[in-house]
C-alpha cells in the first residue's frame, strides 16, 4: 500500500470521527435508545446513518452530487428533513406524556420493543442521513477539498469508506459508553429520555429551518 493510500485512509478516519461526535439528531436518538438498554437498537441508528453517508459519498464521487447541489434542490431536502424532525419530536413528546400519565397512575413502564428494534433504528438513521442537505454539502466539500491532482474514483471511494469507518467507530464508542451507563438507570428514564429527545428534535428542526432561510 502506497503512502498516498495510507494518507487518504488516516485522513478519512480522522475526518469521520471528528464530524460524527458533535451533538445532533442521530447521536441524540442513539443515546436515548442506549439508555433504555438496547445496544443494537442504538448502534443500528448510527450504522444506518453511515450507510446513508456512503451513498451520498458514492453519488458525489460519480458526479451525481453536483447535479443535486442546486439552489432549488437543497431547500427541498431541508424542508423534508425539517418535517421528519418535527414528526419525531411529536412522537417522542407524545410518548413522554403517555409514560408520565402511567407513572401518575402507578402503572408499570414497559419498553416498546418494536420501537427499539434494530431494523427500525437502521432505517431511521439512514433516512435522517439521506434527507439531510448538509450531508450533501459535506461530501461535496470533502471530495472537492483535496489538494494536488484530482483523486481517481478508487481514491474517492477509499476516502469515503475511511470517513464512514471513522464515523461508525465513534458510534460504537458512544453506544458502548451509554450501554454501561444504562445499568444505573430506572424505567422512569424512558419518560425523561423521550421528553428530552423530543425537545432536542424540536431544537434541531428550528436550527435547520433557520439555516435554510437565513
Amino acid at each position: 500500500m502506497t503512502n498516498d493510500f495510507i494518507s487518504i485512509i488516516l485522513k478519512g478516519l480522522a475526518l469521520g470521527w471528528s464530524v460524527a461526535w458533535p451533538p445532533g439528531p442521530i447521536n441524540t436518538e442513539m443515546i436515548r435508545r442506549g439508555l433504555n438498554g438496547s445496544f443494537w437498537g442504538a448502534y443500528s441508528v448510527g450504522l444506518g446513518a453511515c450507510c446513508g453517508d456512503f451513498i451520498w459519498a458514492v453519488a458525489t464521487a460519480l458526479g451525481v452530487g453536483l447535479l443535486l447541489d442546486q439552489e432549488n434542490v437543497r431547500p427541498i431536502l431541508g424542508i423534508i428533513s425539517f418535517l421528519l424532525l418535527l414528526y419525531l419530536a411529536y412522537i417522542f413528546l407524545k410518548g413522554a406524556w403517555v409514560q408520565w400519565q402511567k407513572q401518575k397512575r402507578g402503572e408499570p413502564i414497559v419498553f416498546d420493543q418494536k420501537e427499539q428494534s434494530s431494523r427500525r433504528g437502521f432505517f431511521l438513521g439512514w433516512t435522517m442521513a439521506m434527507l439531510s442537505p448538509w450531508n450533501l454539502a459535506f461530501w461535496l466539500a470533502v471530495m472537492g477539498a483535496q489538494t494536488g491532482d484530482p483523486m481517481s474514483l478508487g481514491e474517492s471511494l477509499l476516502l469515503a469508506t475511511s470517513v464512514v469507518t471513522g464515523a461508525s467507530a465513534w458510534g460504537l464508542v458512544l453506544t458502548i459508553s451509554v450501554k454501561f451507563g444504562a445499568r444505573f438507570t430506572s424505567p422512569a428514564w424512558e419518560t425523561v429520555t423521550r421528553a428530552v429527545t423530543g425537545l432536542l428534535m424540536l431544537a434541531f428542526a428550528g436550527m435547520l429551518l433557520w439555516n435554510i432561510f437565513k
